[in-house]
């Protein structure tokens, strides 16, 4: 009987430590509801394959997104690769997966019928980017604009879909984004705009866990992810969000992102 008993409660232990609740946060380069209706069956996907209860969250904008980071309110977050360099160090983020053979360009682009050719034709123009710390679509662009000494003025519009809709309106001449949400975005926006310059390539998004996750339900979330390539319902499910497929992680795959020395953020960190 004891030993019966021990088993049990040996056996409720372990449940216990595998079953995990935990938030997915997601960077808000699109609106909530349009990102919450292409994650959402994602996390459920991954909630079935490891055990573990992953429910979406996500901010209104990116700087409350990058506060959240700070206070490590997300277990789980995908972020752009500055983000990661920065959260990485405080509170300790540390990625386990990317998307597949993939590297990240900024774009700038400009109504479909814009005369403009090249960047310096935007001297001295207002031009819409979605946040100060959006690493290709805001920081790349402007550290080039300034490079090249073309004066700007930047106005930040929340979300990249925000980028694409006030340039396809005509409010603003140009705006930066990346190809995934330039691609993703109302295609009837998207038929009114074209790409006018990219930025070199970097490492793409994080998806990095908080360090008090438990490292079991970590194991489990990196199967579970790069397992999506080879199963055609994930598969069909990366795909809404136009990824290719999954990879494992490391630490340094984000160094040539160290290396720029960019520290818009050194002010979230908490030392």
């Amino acid at each position: 009987m004891r030993s019966t008993m021990l088993a049990v409660v040996l056996l409720a232990g372990a449940v216990s430590v595998q079953a995990a609740t935990l938030t997915f946060g997601i960077v808000p380069q699109q609106s909530a509801k349009k990102l919450a209706k292409k994650w959402t069956p994602i996390l459920r996907y991954i909630s079935a394959k490891t055990g573990d209860d992953y429910t979406f969250g996500t901010a209104k904008n990116i700087p409350t997104f990058e506060k959240r980071l700070a206070d490590g309110q997300y277990d789980i977050a995908y972020m752009n690769p500055y983000h990661y360099t920065v959260f990485n160090r405080q509170p300790g983020y540390l990625a386990l997966a990317r998307q597949k053979d993939k590297k990240i360009k900024g774009i700038m682009v400009v109504h479909k019928d814009s005369p403009l050719q090249s960047l310096s034709e935007l001297a001295n123009q207002k031009l819409a980017f979605p946040a100060p710390a959006a690493f290709a679509a805001s920081v790349l662009p402007r550290a080039q604009l300034t490079t090249d000494k073309i004066p700007f003025k930047p106005a930040y519009v929340s979300s990249h879909d925000s980028v694409y809709l006030n340039v396809a309106k005509g409010y603003f001449p140009a705006g930066g984004g990346v190809m995934r949400t330039f691609n993703n975005t109302a295609p009837e926006v998207r038929a009114q705009l074209r790409v006018l310059w990219t930025t070199r390539t970097f490492t793409p998004h994080a998806i990095a866990a908080h360090p008090s996750v438990d490292s079991a339900a970590v194991s489990r979330l990196s199967q579970a992810l790069v397992g999506m390539n080879t199963d055609p319902e994930g598969r069909a499910l990366l795909k809404t969000i136009n990824f290719k497929g999954m990879q494992l992680a490391q630490d340094k795959d984000w160094d040539d992102v160290r290396n720029l020395g960019l520290n818009m953020l050194d002010q979230l960190i908490k030392q």
